[in-house]
């Protein structure tokens, strides 16, 4: 968006009329209000933040609410901590902008009290507009991207990468890496503790659609699975023709689950490796 700095040394955003705060615009609801200045914040380039509220002590009703530009103010800065890994950058410096929204006592509607327009730094570049937070929005369409991705072992960067490509640039994925990063994150933290229950009935599906597919699984006394073993159709017919010689491998962990890969493995007439089948181990006793 275009801006053009005032007297005061602060950038006024160029956008729409309509989508612009008026001193005196009513609003249905406190919500509605914040929903418009964000909106407002996304097509001028710049990001918002709730600031604080004050409630009627009569009946607990928000009275005034204010909505911030996100570099409001400034942060107390941080004391220095020997096990700090990473420092926060420091992005708030005093800005002004803000909304006011007031409740109108007769009505129970809120009216646009105050509104300071003016910035006290650049606004974002129509050409990293996309990377506000008020412009990035992961839907649902990118879930089900991330999740079909995460069956073939694709992770959020590369997920983010392909789509990107899909889409025609970063430009128009309408959302960041970092999204990417914390959705699959979250669903890590849903199925934790669930996990294993879920690999059972993947199994379980999978042997209901093939015959030939054999898998076996041990539970200690708490009910955690310690050994997992399983074999699919082509592995056992590999194992009818090939299954002579097998090698039996424990060197491979998994760092997550503490757990031993075991592939059993054999050579074919071609000398090359074939696999029969495979098992996770908790101990290799």
């Amino acid at each position: 968006p275009l801006c053009t700095a005032t007297i005061d040394n602060e950038w006024i955003p160029s956008c729409p009329s309509h989508l612009k705060p008026v001193v005196g615009i009513k609003f249905d609801t406190s919500q509605q209000g914040i929903s418009f200045y964000e909106n407002y914040a996304r097509v001028s380039g710049f990001n918002t933040r709730l600031y604080s509220t004050k409630k009627r002590k009569s009946d607990g009703k928000i009275s005034l609410k204010y909505c911030v530009c996100n570099k409001e103010d400034f942060r107390e800065t941080p004391r220095l901590q020997s096990n700090c890994k990473k420092k926060r950058p420091i992005t708030r410096m005093g800005c002004n902008a803000r909304i006011t929204l007031k409740l109108i006592n007769d009505q129970d509607n809120y009216i646009i009290f105050s509104f300071h327009e003016g910035h006290k730094h650049p606004l974002t570049t129509p050409n990293s507009a996309h990377h506000t937070k008020q412009s990035r929005n992961i839907t649902l369409a990118h879930k089900k991207y991330i999740m079909d991705n995460s069956r073939a072992n694709i992770g959020a960067n590369k997920s983010y990468r392909l789509m990107k490509e899909h889409v025609g640039g970063y430009q128009n994925m309408a959302t960041s890496v970092t999204d990417f990063k914390n959705f699959q994150r979250d669903i890590r933290k849903h199925i934790r503790g669930k996990d294993a229950q879920i690999l059972i009935e993947n199994f379980k599906r999978k042997q209901e659609m093939c015959s030939s597919f054999f898998f076996k699984y041990e539970v200690d006394d708490k009910q955690h699975l310690i050994r997992f073993f399983w074999a699919d159709a082509i592995g056992r017919k590999n194992y009818a023709s090939f299954g002579d010689v097998v090698s039996f491998d424990t060197t491979f962990s998994m760092n997550e689950y503490c757990m031993v890969f075991a592939p059993f493995t054999g050579v074919d007439n071609s000398k090359s490796c074939v696999t029969f089948a495979a098992a996770l181990l908790y101990r290799e006793d």
